[in-house]
């Protein structure tokens, strides 16, 4: 039981004494739960949480399968998942089967289809906190303007796939990369709402058979 560890040897003073390498795994656990639960302290916990969850199925859990672990609550759980994702973003640790969207160019490797499209097609790319790819969609097909672009067609999907951002993107059938007054109207629209739900909308490339255009390297958002 942690009551019968001497002070020096309990977690926290453990790591501020020796460093936090010093700790076992299910210590530096402790450190982050704080407490335990009614007749098990919390190196207990921690040490069963680690029993049926290595630590790199940790890393996998979402908030739904750790608010699930007796102990662990919706505070610890979020405390728990800042830690996880703060990890693998310092270990750049990334799901290779998910494409990077780093620029305007990465972008547009995703959406070679539209280079030959006969028709304007308005697809969202829909990115992770990581900018990694998670789905692409076609909102519509047709003349783009204002009035047929709905922000909740845009964002419904953002919403149902978790994204932390988005990338929107048309062609031009006629070859010409300049945006129309439609095109930044339905832009600023997109920007407005993102703002609102807090999914940015990070750029708005236009694509033709021969280049393509990045609103946001134009300065037009």
């Amino acid at each position: 039981m942690i009551k019968n560890i001497s002070k020096h040897e309990m977690p926290r003073e453990k790591l501020i004494e020796k460093g936090s390498t010093s700790l076992k795994d299910y210590e530096l656990m402790a450190i982050l739960i704080r407490t335990g639960v009614a007749g098990k302290d919390v190196l207990q916990v921690s040490k069963e949480i680690l029993k049926k969850f290595p630590t790199k199925k940790l890393l996998a859990l979402d908030f739904a399968e750790i608010s699930k672990i007796k102990g662990i609550g919706p505070a610890k759980a979020c405390q728990l998942l800042a830690s996880f994702e703060l990890t693998k973003r310092a270990l750049e640790v990334e799901d290779n089967n998910l494409p990077m969207i780093a620029c305007a160019k990465d972008a547009v490797a995703q959406l070679q289809e539209l280079r030959t499209a006969k028709k304007e097609h308005f697809v969202a790319l829909y990115l992770n906190a990581r900018n990694q790819l998670l789905s692409k969609e076609t909102i519509s097909i047709g003349t783009l303007n204002a009035s047929l672009i709905h922000p909740r067609e845009v964002f419904k999907s953002a919403i149902d796939h978790l994204a932390a951002s988005i990338l929107i993107a048309h062609n031009h059938p006629s070859g010409d990369c300049e945006p129309s007054d439609d095109d930044l109207e339905v832009t600023k629209r997109l920007k407005e709402v993102g703002k609102i739900l807090g999914i940015e909308v990070v750029d708005h490339v236009i694509v033709t058979k021969n280049g393509f255009m990045s609103l946001k390297n134009k300065n037009f958002i």
